[in-house]
């Protein structure tokens, strides 16, 4: 069993990277960028991801894509660093998508370093299942998770390395802007509960639990005559409007970038980056017949509203950043793993789900909420056997000029990428969370008030590993900026 000596030594457990990480950054005389899009939309029915339950998708909403961004810094023929980023309307990046797509891209772009591709999800929450066993999910009609699995592969392999070769001497810029999109989904009670989407109507609503952040975080990418080729938007909301719906959709992403497009030309390159947002969702949680009846009188629908705000955010961005293109801005990309302590599963937390767990197993149906729950007794099991293990992660962390880039595999809480932010070094700091396959990573305060998001089932690290994540995060991207 882990006891207080044990929480210590994971303590110790947090970096594996090389010596290379506190390097003296390296001003490039020329930054190459190339970007590309590719759909990744199936051309059957799918199930879809983001709930316990099974939905079959009956239509297409709005296509979901795989958009990359590929960056290269040489001083004449030597190569300084690299990165290809791309960013998938997906509810999660599973490991097998990650590695199988490094593969790929590997033998199809032999000078780039593979361990430096990057994906990430905008979690959508009506894109395909990426995985098998999951669900129960009809055979008849209904692409498999598998066979889809194998589309997407292909299709994001095909994004970065057209990325890749489309890469020219270009100027990046980067911008702040503000809107109002994610709200705090966490309503706190009298009694010390927190529950997700928790009305906020009743005589004991005392309040929401954590903070927002309203920033959104912009990179820009012009061509040496001045186009924009690219954009990156880093929001710290997750993009779950349409989230129990049966299409295929990559919900407000998809109205931000045909509106941007509509502006700056068709061919333009528009990634989503989530920012951390574990404890987010753009769902109304207060003042909702007011906003209503504005956006009503707007004349536009949900989706609309959201984007015509993140696209105003981006203009303010752009305004300024525009006045500042900068050519050979240095490019520094590190990759660590961290060991971060594992969330500590009580003995009640075990009684309570190993009790679902018989409950729900009668029904089929159940399998998604069955396997949740039975997580956690097997890692009680573990425990109780000396066997539990740090939860080891894969994070990258670039300068590129004047900002910071850090990603991690989580739905981070809020409070974790303000304090990134607060403490980094750089001008901006860009915190890309679900690098990865997810599970929620919530602070203390939520873990005393329970609820979905913050209880055993949800996270394989509780707040100790989240502050781990954030030191240790820190710590390398300052290293970036000696003094």
């Amino acid at each position: 069993m882990l006891g207080a000596r044990s929480l210590r030594t994971f303590r110790g457990w947090s970096v594996i990277v090389g010596a290379a990480l506190f390097a003296p950054v390296v001003s490039a005389s020329e930054l190459h960028v190339g970007a590309a899009g590719v759909s990744i939309t199936p051309d059957r029915p799918v199930a879809l991801s983001g709930q316990m339950h099974t939905r079959i998708s009956r239509s297409v909403r709005s296509p979901v894509v795989a958009n990359a961004l590929a960056l290269e810094s040489r001083e004449g023929d030597r190569v300084i660093d690299q990165a290809v980023m791309v960013a998938c309307d997906l509810v999660a990046i599973p490991g097998p998508i990650l590695r199988r797509s490094r593969e790929l891209v590997g033998a199809r772009i032999p000078d780039f370093d593979a361990a430096k591709l990057i994906l990430s999800a905008t979690h959508t929450h009506t894109a395909p299942v990426l995985e098998e066993g999951f669900y129960e999910i009809p055979k008849d009609g209904v692409m498999q998770p598998g066979e889809y699995a194998d589309f997407l592969v292909a299709r994001v392999a095909d994004a970065a390395v057209a990325a890749w070769r489309a890469r020219k001497p270009s100027k990046v810029g980067w911008g702040l802007g503000h809107a109002v999109v994610a709200q705090n989904r966490r309503s706190i009670y009298a009694d010390g509960r927190s529950v997700m989407y928790g009305a906020t109507a009743l005589p004991d609503f005392r309040g929401i639990e954590g903070p927002e952040d309203h920033g959104v975080e912009v990179l820009f990418v012009w061509d040496e005559a001045g186009k924009l080729i690219a954009t990156a938007v880093n929001l710290a909301c997750p993009s779950q409007e349409v989230e129990g719906e049966s299409s295929v959709d990559a919900d407000a992403w998809h109205e931000i970038r045909e509106s941007l497009k509509a502006r700056h030309g068709a061919d333009l390159v528009v990634l989503g980056w989530t920012g951390a947002a574990g404890d987010q969702s753009p769902h109304l949680m207060y003042r909702k017949r007011a906003e209503e009846r504005m956006r009503a009188l707007r004349k536009r629908s949900r989706l609309e509203e959201l984007a015509a705000r993140v696209v105003a955010a981006w203009d303010e961005a752009h305004e300024g950043a525009k006045q500042e293109a900068v050519a050979g801005a240095p490019l520094v990309h590190k990759v660590a793993s961290l060991d971060l302590p594992p969330r500590i599963v009580s003995e009640a937390d075990a009684a309570s789900a190993a009790e679902k767990v018989a409950k729900l197993s009668k029904d089929p149906a159940n399998r998604r909420l069955v396997l949740w729950h039975q997580d956690v007794v097997d890692r009680r099991r573990q425990q109780q056997a000396g066997e539990a293990r740090p939860y080891r992660i894969e994070m990258h962390a670039l300068r590129l000029g004047d900002v910071a880039i850090a990603t991690n595999p989580f739905e981070l809480y809020t409070q974790y990428g303000i304090q990134m932010k607060a403490r980094s070094k750089a001008l901006q700091t860009f915190i890309i969370q679900l690098a990865g396959p997810g599970t929620y990573l919530p602070t203390e305060p939520a873990v005393r008030g329970g609820g979905y998001s913050a209880i055993a089932e949800s996270n394989q690290v509780g707040p100790e590993g989240g502050q781990v994540l954030s030191d240790k995060t820190v710590e390398i991207l300052n290293a970036m900026w000696p003094e």
